[in-house]
């Protein structure tokens, strides 16, 4: 891909590194970015037993609407290193809060068309915030610190998601869930606000004049990935890494309220343990890939784990105590959850800086075909098959295979 003019080229961190202080407050503005983004994707999950009687759908319908908020967003991922260039990532993550609260504003509105509507907008808000969180950390934080910074980050998603499993069911019941949707809208655009002021210190190195815009940004970083060999393997892994986690995260609260017959609440809240865990997960992962300087075998072992949980939440019976059923989402969740961040780091590491929102754009494109295949698949065996634990068990043997080729000397491969 054709660099823009020298002059216009972003600076790269100093030799010695950024203060920690500016570190600390980049990851805290994308975290919280990429929190609240999180809660407004994952809370569709949770009011869906809910509105599911007023869209006159089944509940298991809902891997329907995720699949399309991926679908915006694989659209959008590739481009989005241009897109953070030109305005920089604080202002890209404002106008991903900005979309993400329209398309709630929709989905309130309880006709089929405008969920559909809705979350297609939501997809356009959600694709970019990676890239232009990886684009600003990237350059803010020191080499032997990348992977526990990008997985502190990544643990926005899980916080997200811990705060629509704990926050969105209480809302329903004390205000419904079309309010409830218009309250995580709300959510958002105070976080747009509180964004403005560090426009000017974080989005001073944005590129103008000639580097314009053309069909090549949207196909470069999908070729850049295919030809690089590490790039490849690793956006293959994601591929079905992220089609776990999303199923994970999309069908939990169905699957234990169809099953087993578990309230909202009760089912909330193991949607938030699994996603708490995997808070601590991404940090605990985070770290060891830093301390050990072997993020795939990380990655590889946590393909291995993710499977594991899949087949014991598949196990689950209705003999079980609701606390062995809390555990085993909580083991689930952590690693299924908690790879984003060490995936991410080692693609930035591999990319180098000033490329870095571009890879991270490619890679997240087949990242998110897995989600985008992966939801409605689900979605639509669960209805031809009536079972969930079938399908969690096909695939965990995906994650499984993806897990131990990481592992697999690199001779070998």
């Amino acid at each position: 891909m054709p660099s823009p003019a020298k002059d216009t080229d972003p600076p790269a961190p100093p030799p010695g590194g950024p203060p920690l202080s500016k570190v600390a407050l980049s990851v805290a503005l994308m975290l919280a970015v990429q929190a609240l983004v999180s809660m407004s994707a994952v809370a569709i999950p949770v009011l869906m037993p809910v509105a599911a009687a007023d869209l006159n759908v089944p509940p298991s319908f809902v891997g329907i609407f995720m699949s399309l908020i991926y679908l915006s967003a694989t659209l959008i991922a590739p481009v989005s290193g241009y897109f953070v260039d030109r305005i920089g990532p604080i202002g890209v993550s404002q106008i991903c809060l900005g979309l993400c609260a329209a398309g709630l504003t929709l989905i309130s509105i309880p006709w089929v068309s405008m969920m559909l509507a809705g979350t297609l907008i939501m997809g356009v808000g959600y694709g970019p915030v990676t890239p232009a969180s990886s684009h600003l950390l990237v350059r803010t934080t020191p080499a032997a610190m990348m992977s526990v910074v990008f997985s502190i980050k990544q643990t926005g998603v899980p916080v997200g998601g811990a705060m629509a499993g704990a926050i969105v069911p209480l809302l329903v019941v004390l205000c419904g869930w079309k309010m409830s949707a218009l309250w995580v809208a709300a959510f958002s655009l105070v976080l747009m606000g509180v964004l403005q002021p560090y426009r000017r210190r974080f989005d001073s190195a944005r590129r103008t004049g000639a580097y314009r815009f053309s069909w090549k940004h949207l196909v470069e970083p999908v070729r850049m990935v295919l030809r690089h060999h590490e790039l490849r393997e690793l956006a293959i892994a994601s591929f079905f890494f992220s089609a776990m986690q999303l199923c994970l995260i999309s069908f939990l609260v169905a699957y234990v309220i169809e099953d087993f017959s578990l309230t909202l609440i009760q089912a909330g809240l193991l949607l938030s343990i699994a996603q708490v865990s995997g808070v601590i997960g991404r940090v605990a992962w985070g770290a060891l890939a830093d301390r050990s300087r072997r993020p795939r075998a990380v990655l590889g072992l946590l393909g291995i784990g993710m499977a594991a949980g899949a087949l014991a939440t598949a196990a689950i019976s209705p003999g079980w105590p609701y606390a062995a059923v809390m555990v085993t989402c909580a083991l689930f969740g952590a690693a299924a959850i908690g790879w984003n961040g060490v995936y991410l780091a080692e693609v930035a590491r591999i990319a180098t800086p000033e490329h870095a929102g571009t890879a991270t754009g490619g890679t997240l494109f087949f990242t998110f075909c897995g989600i985008l295949t992966g939801l409605p698949a689900f979605s639509l065996l669960v209805q031809q098959t009536g079972s969930y634990p079938l399908i969690f068990g096909v695939i965990a043997l995906a994650t499984l295979f993806c897990g131990v080729a990481l592992l697999a000397p690199r001779s070998s491969r």
